[in-house]
């Protein structure tokens, strides 16, 4: 975490367990770590680490066997009011019925009761994520990007403390995953919201977080939390030809190779 910044997300020994009639099976051993006001914080590590299952608990979407994840210094107990989620599958987390304009304004209508202030929260939203004038149309209308600009339109509507993402950007093209990393991280400038990420991508996670956190293979443990030298002002070309971008990259891709060899974990 910046030791400048302020903890707003504490995780503290998370584990969990999963039971069915085949017997138990742990997929998160023990993670602990903090996440700082405004900070960008990527979670990495190799195929079948538990990195969306750790970013789950965090976000009170799935019961934690033991330790507790803490807001603002208070524990939660499912998923608090300041959170809002972006998921993959922007599909999936649409509904086809609704218009865009419906699908973002649902998460706010227990939040905001006026319906004109709601359409102009909507209006805003498609605004900062490059889609106005979208309201009526339904999300078959839209490409797989612009379906993703509006997950995190109806996201950032809420006007969210902390922004959960569970690998954004894993079902678009290049082109248009680099225009949502940029994206979030212009949003991200404007509200100092905390954003917390999950990514296989190790590019990606560079470029956009301010710490990079790696989990060893199943079940997990954190095996390093390696702090981003580089300007928050970043740019999709000049960015990944720094040094500090390369050599980041470089720490990190051996931590994943050593995790999915098989580190030794802690107790």
């Amino acid at each position: 975490m910046n030791p400048l910044s302020t903890p707003v997300i504490q995780a503290r020994h998370l584990r969990k367990v999963y039971i069915s009639d085949a017997g138990e099976f742990t997929a998160v051993k023990d993670i602990s770590f903090e996440v700082g006001q405004g900070e960008l914080l990527a979670i990495v590590g190799p195929s079948g680490a538990g990195k969306s299952t750790v970013l789950r608990m965090l976000a009170g979407l799935t019961p934690i066997t033991s330790g507790e994840v803490l807001y603002r210094g208070q524990a939660i107990n499912g998923a608090p009011a300041d959170f809002a989620p972006v998921f993959q599958d922007y599909a999936r987390s649409l509904f086809p019925w609704f218009s865009v304009e419906k699908n973002i304004e649902l998460p706010l209508v227990n939040k905001v009761r006026d319906a004109s202030r709601r359409k102009a929260l909507v209006a805003e939203a498609l605004e900062q994520v490059g889609l106005p004038g979208s309201e009526k149309k339904r999300p078959s209308q839209l490409s797989g990007g612009q379906q993703q600009r509006v997950a995190i339109a109806r996201a950032i509507a809420y006007s969210p403390a902390v922004l959960i993402m569970d690998e954004p950007f894993a079902s678009v093209d290049a082109q248009t995953r680099a225009e949502l990393e940029d994206l979030v991280l212009a949003l991200r400038a404007q509200s100092n919201m905390t954003v917390v990420m999950v990514t296989h991508d190790v590019d990606e996670a560079v470029y956009m977080a301010d710490r990079v956190i790696v989990l060893s293979r199943s079940p997990s443990v954190l095996l390093d939390s390696v702090p981003i030298p580089l300007s928050r002002q970043r740019d999709q070309i000049s960015t990944k030809a720094l040094p500090a971008f390369v050599e980041s990259r470089a720490k990190i891709l051996s931590l994943i190779k050593q995790a999915s060899q098989g580190v030794p974990q802690a107790a």
